[in-house]
């Protein structure tokens, strides 16, 4: 057993996964932007609404793009990192769009 309480198997299993990732990241969940420390990306087999889902080391949210940038769950992330992610999202809000319809072709 490691110091943090994972069996040697289950940490086995959890290097395996992380070998894997790289290997259908793109196509499943393209990262769109990296900015101030979040990922930026969508969903490959999720709802047909436009969208952003964000990511950083304390948690996660999503971004409804349409028919305004407004927040659609957060877990984790503070007011101050919202506020943040928010902004990120309008200063790149073209960017994020044109993405979003190359990857689903809408």
């Amino acid at each position: 057993m490691y110091a943090d309480g994972i069996r040697a198997s289950s940490a086995l299993q959890l290097n395996v996964r992380r070998q894997a990732w790289p290997e259908w990241r793109d196509s499943l969940s393209p990262t769109v932007l990296r900015a101030g420390g979040f990922r930026f990306y969508f969903f490959s087999r999720e709802e047909t609404r436009m969208h952003v889902h964000v990511y950083c080391e304390r948690g996660e949210a999503k971004f409804w793009l349409e028919p305004a940038i407004e927040l659609a769950h957060n877990s984790g992330l503070t007011a101050r990192q919202i506020r943040l992610v928010n902004a990120l999202i309008e200063e790149h809000e073209n960017e994020i769009r044109n993405a979003w319809q190359t990857h689903f072709g809408r």
